[in-house]
């Protein structure tokens, strides 16, 4: 059903951008409306024909798209994991149900702190003799996960949140290294944080969260 949903979502975005496309092509842009369109190609016969075709697809895609959200609302609501992560900062429905997802059996990590590279979210580094070069993250593993916890770390780093010693975290880091780095470094740790209420079977407690980006 998530994949489901991520098709639903990039099909809805490209018959979008198709539609933009098409009508920029002919000097007309497009706001974020669909009757904008309707009025931009009024009395132009092909263009009519064309941008209805777009709209209604776009239309079709975007209402089973939220049928799709509203169904997997309602598992998050039915599943104790996803409950149970929905308790940290910044995390929400599509990324407790994501990250719980590819999970599975918490048991099957030795360590937390093993998770942020099966994701693919830790560096990659290159050591030869004397060099020693630590690059860009891996990207190995599940790109959904990876995805989910970037956009978890991005909603807690740029939206209001009270008390997170996450956010106080990745706002350092960010004054140091930048705040894309600082996302990536916080969703790293976000994915040791979630791995180890797994584990546990507990809610999002600050002072655990704290030793953890402390580590």
């Amino acid at each position: 059903m998530l994949t489901a949903l991520k098709l639903l979502q990039s099909k809805n975005h490209d018959v979008e951008m198709s539609l933009r496309g098409v009508l920029r092509g002919f000097g007309l842009k497009v706001g974020p409306t669909t009757p904008r369109t309707r009025e931009l190609v009024a009395g132009h016969t092909t263009l009519s024909t064309v941008a209805e075709a777009l709209v209604a697809l776009r239309s079709t895609l975007f209402e089973q798209w939220q049928k799709m959200e509203k169904r997997l609302r309602s598992l998050a609501r039915e599943d104790s994991r996803a409950r149970l992560l929905m308790t940290a900062p910044g995390v929400g429905t599509i990324v407790a149900l994501t990250y719980a997802s590819a999970i599975d059996d918490p048991g099957r990590f030795r360590s937390s702190k093993t998770v942020g590279a099966h994701f693919g979210l830790t560096p990659k580094k290159y050591q030869s003799g004397e060099t020693d070069i630590t690059g860009r993250i891996s990207k190995i593993g599940d790109g959904g996960v990876r995805t989910a916890l970037y956009e978890a770390a991005n909603v807690i780093l740029t939206r209001p949140v009270k008390g997170s010693t996450l956010k106080s975290w990745g706002m350092r880091l960010a004054a140091r290294a930048g705040m894309r780095k600082a996302k990536v470094a916080l969703a790293r740790k976000l994915a040791v944080v979630l791995h180890r209420m797994l584990t546990d079977g507990t809610g999002f407690v600050a002072d655990k969260a704290a030793a953890a980006v402390t580590r």
